[in-house]
């Protein structure tokens, strides 16, 4: 599986630990001004010269190797008993020295020799997906790992450096194409755990389960079971209507902090219309949504599709940053920070009603007149606030649905009982509610 950034460190300086050789965890803990590195970054240095991580360009590794590691003498790192205090760029003079952008200034904690148990500890916490708060008493060079449920800035009050650690940017893609492929790459490289969902099973096929989540549920099951938070991104790639937009009805009212959709403008404008005017999402909440999806680079392929939407994904993730480090931080032209609505002001469920002259059927839905996908969408709002058992009646008109009905009850697990287009031509759908599909 491919290792978010930290994980990959860790493992090295445990590789190192464990083959008795002596090693620096080093932790970047305060930063003023401009610097190459935020505060929790971290960086492992090995007594034979290798180097896991960093900390800025390569310089100020390269100092910390010729005048602290591989010094003999009696203040060399390997013969303190607990962690120092290392500060670089005070000096114009220092900061030229080692190429940190004007003005820049590093603090760091160093870790001498960290121990083996602890380190597997943290290592198999990260593995599992956990979140971790990693510790540190300056002073005694005590370590301590907390489990936590949601990420957490770096902390340091002068004694005890408090260090996330942990997948805490989570990505869903709906949608298993090439340009899935080429963005959950992209974001795994990133940082990010990534999922990818897609109710057609054989577009999973192409993915490797040891690098992201795969999931064959229902784009809105989905976006609930991932339970977004201001730390996840939610993208919806597969351009059908049907898949798409029920994603977007649940990660438009999350705390996602991006949202986005492919599609051309004119596509965008019709998504914009049909959610709007048939399915009860506010226009202050659609402006959350990117779409057409990532920075206008003027890609074409797969590859240079997927740089453009991680390129907005990562313009945003740093306003994210910035607005955690300091709230008058302003965003980018290009990259807006939408307030997310506390709740939906237009009825959470779908407008359906009940019609005594029909028998034996719980619930209908009167979509006569409104295009696909617009009834399949409404029927799955629908279906998710009943009971399994429940029966649903869904009239339209638009002559795709018989077709659309049919795939969408063997993607869900409900049940067409019967089907029937009147001498109107109105096709009357009759569904009962199943226990759902079981998800991959």
């Amino acid at each position: 599986m491919l290792e978010n950034h930290e994980l990959h460190i860790l493992r090295q300086l445990h590789h190192w630990r464990s083959a008795g050789q002596r090693a620096v965890l080093v932790t970047v803990v305060h930063t003023w001004g401009s610097s190459p590195r935020p505060p929790g970054s971290l960086m492992a240095l090995c007594e034979d010269g290798h180097v896991a991580g960093s900390v800025s360009g390569g310089c100020v590794e390269q100092d910390l190797l010729e005048r602290h590691i591989r010094d003999a003498g009696p203040d060399a790192l390997w013969n303190a008993c607990t962690p120092r205090l290392l500060t670089y760029g005070l000096s114009s003079e220092e900061a030229h020295r080692l190429g940190l952008p004007c003005g820049g200034t590093l603090q760091m904690l160093l870790e001498p020799n960290p121990d083996i148990d602890l380190l597997s500890q943290a290592i198999e916490r990260l593995e599992r997906g956990a979140l971790v708060q990693r510790t540190v008493d300056i002073d005694s060079g005590a370590v301590q790992l907390h489990p936590v449920d949601h990420p957490l800035p770096l902390r340091f009050d002068g004694k005890i450096v408090a260090v996330p650690l942990g997948p805490a940017w989570r990505l869903l893609i709906i949608g298993a194409g090439d340009i899935a492929a080429y963005v959950a790459n992209m974001a795994l490289f990133n940082g990010f755990m990534v999922t990818v969902c897609d109710p057609r099973h054989a577009m999973l096929d192409g993915l490797d389960p040891n690098q992201v989540v795969l999931s064959n549920s229902m784009p809105d099951d989905a976006v609930r079971a991932f339970q977004p938070d201001g730390r996840s991104v939610v993208i919806a790639l597969t351009h059908d209507p049907k898949l798409d937009d029920l994603a977007l009805l649940e990660a438009l009212y999350s705390p996602a902090f991006y949202v986005g959709a492919i599609g051309s403008k004119a596509n965008a404008q019709k998504r914009h219309h049909r959610m709007t005017e048939h399915l009860g999402v506010e226009p202050q909440t659609m402006d959350r949504l990117h779409s057409p999806i990532g920075l206008p680079i003027g890609s074409k392929t797969p590859p240079e599709i997927a740089v453009s939407i991680m390129a907005e994904v990562l313009a945003a993730r740093s306003l994210v940053r910035q607005q955690a480090q300091a709230q008058e931080a302003t965003a980018p032209a290009d990259v807006r920070a939408f307030p997310i609505p506390p709740s939906r002001t237009a009825p959470s469920a779908p407008q359906f009603y009940q019609r005594a002259a029909i028998t034996e059927v719980d619930s209908v839905i009167d979509a006569i007149g409104a295009q696909c996908p617009i009834p399949i969408l409404r029927a799955k709002r629908a279906l998710n606030a009943m009971r399994h058992g429940d029966k649903l009646l869904v009239l339209a008109t638009d002559s795709r649905s018989a077709q659309d009905f049919g795939l969408f009850a063997a993607q869900t697990g409900n049940t067409i009982t019967q089907h029937f287009e009147d001498s109107s031509g109105v096709h009357h759908f009759f569904l009962t509610k199943g226990h759902g599909r079981a998800t991959a």
